[in-house]
């Protein structure tokens, strides 16, 4: 809310029921109590004062992002979290603001049933003993960022574009990224076999940043495809609902197998993660734990025909054949990598000092270099074979 051009404040707080003075603890307490048949007085719920300057923002503009930005038709539940606290609600001041209120629900429930989706479960009601959130609560993803931004609406739109809003005013990374589909995606154009899928969100600052450091790179063999609709294409199934975005989602056969939730520019710690996914044990060994294969064993140790050695994961290329050599180790040997692709680190292990060779845009282990090659650079890439993907050159 805070994001709207014209909102002045936005507030954590809790409202709508019977406790006066209540704080988060008090909500969770009452809510038990309630459940337990211990109690009878309504709870609060969970919501969020916003001010906005009229001039700059209409509170059409206000609550058509409220409709968007959360699912409406659940009733007491948001997501994982059940309850009256977690109901959908609209809280005003006035006869204006109701009957503006009311009209955009109508408007709303529209979209949604062409949509296909559910019935508005959102309660329009005067607003009754609001209580500011304790401090801790106050703006808590920008102190607890963790790399993701919320995601937990149904990704229809509300049908009226909201006002005062003009494209100039979205910066050109956001506007590029709005282009993505907020319809569900279609699952015959997805791989059943093994699909990822990005549910991004709209004005995401880490799904942005998810996009610039790996979707505009993707080399990898799995196929992805992002989409701005928190929904999974018809016939799949999330294991759970998504809270956050970007969230990334591995699907086998349209089932969820994993999911990886935010993103914050650790683009090894995504890597890993779908190293797991993607290599065998083996391999993982090898790639996360320095590990070695036994010399000899490597079935591309012997490869000769055109073509180029990339990273398992990434599936950016290493290195050429043409600089493949056969040292006579037991292992996949090359005098010089492609410009970038690798890193070089100083080893200590084993009571060695060696120079650790890792692919650049994984992190992966892939083996040592040392200075015992062949002309022109006199260098010798020591590498496993088992997390080298051989692709021929097409005839």
């Amino acid at each position: 809310m805070g994001e709207i051009p014209g909102v002045v404040d936005v507030e954590s707080g809790y409202a709508g029921g019977d406790l006066p003075g209540a704080g988060y603890q008090d909500v969770l307490d009452h809510e038990r109590a309630l459940r337990t048949g211990k109690a009878t007085a309504r709870n609060h719920a969970e919501v969020v004062k916003v001010t906005f300057d009229p001039a700059k923002a209409t509170l059409e503009t206000i609550l058509g992002k409220f409709w968007e930005s959360h699912d409406p038709t659940q009733g007491d539940r948001q997501g994982n979290d059940i309850g009256s606290n977690y109901r959908s609600a609209i809280y005003y001041h006035d006869i204006a603001q109701r009957t503006t209120a009311l009209a955009t629900q109508a408007a709303y429930q529209a979209a949604l049933d062409a949509a296909g989706i559910g019935w508005i479960t959102t309660e329009i009601l005067p607003v009754k003993n609001y209580i500011a959130a304790e401090e801790y609560h106050q703006n808590y993803l920008k102190k607890n960022p963790g790399g993701y931004c919320g995601l937990g609406g149904t990704g229809v739109k509300y049908p009226k574009p909201a006002e005062n809003v003009a494209q100039s005013d979205v910066p050109a990374d956001a506007a590029g990224s709005s282009l993505k589909s907020r319809t569900p995606l279609d699952s015959g154009n997805l791989n059943l076999a093994q699909q990822l899928i990005v549910f991004e969100a709209e004005n995401c600052e880490f799904c942005r940043l998810f996009d610039q450091d790996i979707l505009n790179h993707w080399q990898a063999e799995v196929p992805i495809v992002a989409t701005m609709n928190v929904n999974p294409p018809a016939g799949w199934e999330l294991e759970k609902p998504l809270f956050a975005a970007p969230t990334i989602v591995l699907f086998r056969d349209g089932r969820e197998v994993t999911r990886y939730t935010g993103y914050n520019g650790e683009k090894a710690n995504f890597w890993k993660w779908l190293g797991f996914q993607l290599l065998s044990p083996e391999q993982q060994k090898i790639a996360f734990q320095q590990g070695t294969e036994p010399p000899f064993t490597a079935t591309n140790l012997d490869e000769k025909r055109p073509g180029k050695f990339v990273d398992p994961i990434t599936g950016a290329t290493l290195f050429l054949s043409n600089a493949k050599f056969d040292s006579g180790t037991g292992w996949p040997s090359f005098f010089d990598p492609i410009e970038g692709a690798v890193t070089e680190h100083e080893d200590k292990t084993h009571g060695m000092r060696r120079v650790e060779v890792r692919s650049a845009s994984s992190g992966i282990h892939l083996g040592h270099v040392f200075n015992d090659g062949p002309a022109p650079t006199f260098k010798r890439y020591c590498i496993n074979g088992n997390v080298l993907k051989f692709v021929p050159d097409k005839k």
